[in-house]
């Protein structure tokens, strides 16, 4: 995450789902400014104890992007967030409407493609690869051309694609890098 942010110059960093704020303080410590969104009241409790120089909101992406000040960040990152999101395409909408012209969106999720998913099958793991039994959890399961299609569909050019953990094409979670149409 911190390569990508690097290498897109990216600085003033808006986390959509920062949770207790894990995220938003390695990314002060590498010298950038942050804020962060979580419907969480508990991690946005702890958040600002972890990064007292951050700015967090407690709301999700299904709220108005005017709630956060600014459409001028660099860069919209959001790991591990949009397979619990019934409503993606709001995490999309959220994003472009904070992003200054030439921004970005970084998004992390777990990689499911059919390399993995043939392995998940041929040792009868779906039960517990997608733990059915417990509340909460993941509600869609990303490819790199379902989280692709989701991007274009909403305005979105990718402009990256990286695999992370594990073997190839068996990877934990995947990062794509994109940019809303028309604001380079």
């Amino acid at each position: 995450m911190l390569a990508v942010l690097r290498r897109h110059g990216s600085h003033r960093v808006l986390d959509v789902g920062c949770g207790n704020g894990i995220l938003c303080r390695t990314l002060v410590d590498a010298g950038c400014t942050v804020a962060g969104t979580d419907p969480s009241p508990s991690g946005i409790e702890c958040a600002p104890k972890l990064v007292p120089d951050g700015t967090f909101y407690e709301l999700g992406v299904e709220a108005d992007p005017a709630s956060v000040p600014g459409t001028d960040f660099d860069a919209v990152v959001s790991t591990e967030v949009i397979e619990h999101l019934a409503q993606p395409a709001l995490l999309l909408r959220f994003a472009a409407a904070k992003l200054r012209p030439g921004g970005i969106l970084v998004l992390s999720t777990p990689y499911h493609g059919y390399l993995k998913n043939l392995l998940i099958s041929l040792f009868g793991r779906w039960d517990f690869h997608h733990g059915p039994l417990w509340d909460g959890g993941h509600v869609k399961f990303w490819s790199r051309s379902t989280l692709t299609q989701l991007l274009l569909a909403n305005g979105f050019q990718v402009l990256e694609f990286r695999g992370a953990g594990r073997l190839p094409f068996l990877w934990r979670s995947m990062i794509l890098v994109g940019r809303p149409v028309g604001r380079t």
